[in-house]
């Protein structure tokens, strides 16, 4: 991982108003914002989606970052990553860069093991599939990062940090004791333009979020959080 601040934003399309088509094409257009600015990861959260829907919104969102990503050589990865959250069977379909797993999913090798039986499948589309998975994992406690490490996770995904609803925030002392893990860590949960600094200073490798991203101009976000 980079010295500088790693990005990663979570999709959350039902946060935008309007109906389904008008929510979706917001989305769309902020995924392309976030891709253009040369954010790192992009984790497709749209839960409520049915596989057929998540794995046709996954296909388009693959397709706007190839068109406005951003070639960068001060971060890894050098261009915008898609994780699916939770549905190995739609990264791997749609030839994402990787998933994202809850606390209590599968474990990373289960994800490495169906990626790599995957990529000797044969299929055309497989040959731009990446022959390793990128594997974040959500954590809530210091040992659960340290099992993530474990298990070969890429990155962990620390929170609530600063606020969840209906969850105790860990604060950032906690947060520095995850960060002793061999993964990177990145601090997700309240974590503002005010106090994101204070995350990296307690060892985070960036900051993941919805509504920071989300609901404001990312390329004024990017360049203060890696200023």
């Amino acid at each position: 991982m980079p010295k500088s601040c790693a990005l990663y934003y979570i999709t959350d399309r039902t946060a935008f108003p309007g109906d389904e088509p008008t929510r979706r094409t917001r989305l769309l257009e902020k995924i392309a914002e976030a891709a253009s600015q040369g954010i790192d990861y992009i984790q497709l959260r749209e839960k409520d989606l049915s596989t057929r829907d998540l794995e046709s919104l996954a296909r388009e969102v693959m397709q706007i970052i190839s068109e406005n990503r951003k070639p960068s050589t001060d971060h890894w990865p050098p261009t915008t990553a898609l994780l699916i959250n939770s549905r190995t069977d739609v990264a791997i379909a749609t030839c994402a860069a990787g998933v994202h797993l809850r606390s209590n999913d599968v474990s990373p090798q289960e994800v490495r093991t169906a990626w790599h039986e995957s990529c000797g499948a044969g299929a055309p589309a497989r040959e731009i599939q990446p022959r390793n998975p990128l594997i974040a994992v959500s954590c809530h406690s210091p040992q659960e990062v340290a099992q993530a490490a474990a298990n070969q996770a890429t990155l962990a995904v620390f929170a609530p940090v600063f606020e969840k609803k209906d969850a105790q925030p860990t604060g950032l002392e906690i947060l520095k004791q995850a960060c002793q893990a061999k993964i990177p860590v990145l601090a997700l949960g309240g974590v503002t333009l005010q106090n994101a600094q204070s995350c990296l200073q307690a060892g985070a490798a960036g900051i993941a979020a919805i509504r920071l991203f989300q609901e404001n101009d990312i390329a004024k976000i990017i360049r203060q959080l890696r200023a």
